[in-house]
Order: structure tokens, then C-alpha cells, then sequence
């Protein structure tokens, strides 16, 4: 099953915000260095992809991965505090991309928004052989995430968050690097 970033019921507005890997700061001073050990299934039939590109050292490749994923974690809480997926396009595709639109849509129809603050700690665990997609995992760690009425800017619920262990998929499309999947897993 695909997963995107969701509110968890015990909560009650817990906005996953994607991905996968020991928990921490979003100022990690990780390389990122691709140290396999496990898979991602990440469902369904692969997506056509274009040819990744060539004659990047795989250190600046990794960097460069794990930048579309923050990049993809900024956009998707911006999302959901503006009620506007504009800025998805440019670091998410589908299937990811209709889903969270989608919720976004459905969030602004209810007249709500959303607002959490995650920290991050992603690194590459896999990749494709033929390194069109690279697998990252992360502990998306919710320090509070809150909703909020789009009309009178009242507070309706929220709290704490809680940390979850998320996969994503990132893959060369097109002539970037976007997030294709994102998998929710255990509590971290």
C-alpha cells in the first residue's frame, strides 16, 4: 500500500510528512552514503523513467537525492498550510502526486489547514541497478501538528506528534529527481 503523509486517528491530526530513517535533527550532518541492507517494494508496475545522469560522482548523486526529498518535505507542508499543491509538481510525481493533491484538495473543501513541524534525518538505503531510483528511509519525527479553521484562523485541534519510520522513492524523471512513493512503517 502507498502512503503519504496522514493525520493518525490517535491524534487526530498528525500530518505524516513523509519518509524514512534513524530519527534526529533536520540539520543532519549525514553523507547520505548508500549502505544497503533491505528493499522497497514500492507496489504497482514500475513508471517509465529516463536515463539517470551520467558522470555525476555518486557522493554529489546522493547529496543531490537527498535535497529532492527535503525539498519534497518543504513543498508538502506547504501545501497543506496554504491549501495549495502549486509547488508539488516540480519535486513529486505520480501516483504520489495526485494522492496529496487530492488530500489537499479535500482538506480546502473542508475549510481547514494544517500546520506540523517535522524534523528529518533521510539517507539512501538502495537504489535501482540501473540508478533511475533511489530508495531513502527516514524517521519523520512530528514535533506538533495542528488544524486550523481557513476561515477564522481558530485553532480546532492538535498536539504533540509522534515519529514514524517512512521509504520513499525518488526518481530521475523528465530531467529531475522527484518523489514517486512514500511508504508509513513502524513508530521510531
Amino acid at each position: 500500500m502507498r502512503a503519504r503523509l496522514v493525520r493518525t486517528p490517535s491524534l487526530g491530526l498528525l500530518l505524516t510528512a513523509c519518509l524514512v530513517a534513524g530519527c534526529g535533527s533536520s540539520g543532519s550532518s549525514s553523507s547520505g552514503e548508500l549502505a544497503p541492507n533491505g528493499s522497497l517494494n514500492d507496489g504497482g508496475a514500475p513508471a517509465p523513467a529516463a536515463a539517470a545522469p551520467s558522470g555525476i560522482p555518486e557522493k554529489q548523486l546522493l547529496k543531490t537525492v537527498l535535497k529532492r526529498y527535503r525539498d519534497y518535505q518543504t513543498a508538502y507542508m506547504k501545501a497543506y498550510e496554504t491549501s495549495n499543491a502549486g509547488d508539488l509538481p516540480a519535486v513529486a510525481m505520480d501516483p504520489l502526486l495526485s494522492e496529496v493533491t487530492r488530500d489537499v484538495e479535500a482538506t480546502k473543501a473542508k475549510g481547514e489547514i494544517w500546520r506540523f513541524t517535522n524534523t528529518l534525518n533521510p539517507r539512501v538505503y538502495a537504489r535501482a541497478r540501473d540508478s533511475t531510483k533511489f530508495y531513502v528511509i527516514d524517521c519523520v519525527r512530528t514535533l506538533a501538528a495542528y488544524r486550523f479553521s481557513a476561515k477564522t484562523g481558530k485553532r480546532i485541534d492538535g498536539g504533540p506528534g509522534t515519529a514514524y519510520v517512512y521509504r520513499a522513492t525518488v526518481q530521475y524523471d523528465s530531467g529531475a529527481w522527484k518523489v514517486a512513493a512514500t511508504v508509513r512503517d513502524k513508530p521510531c
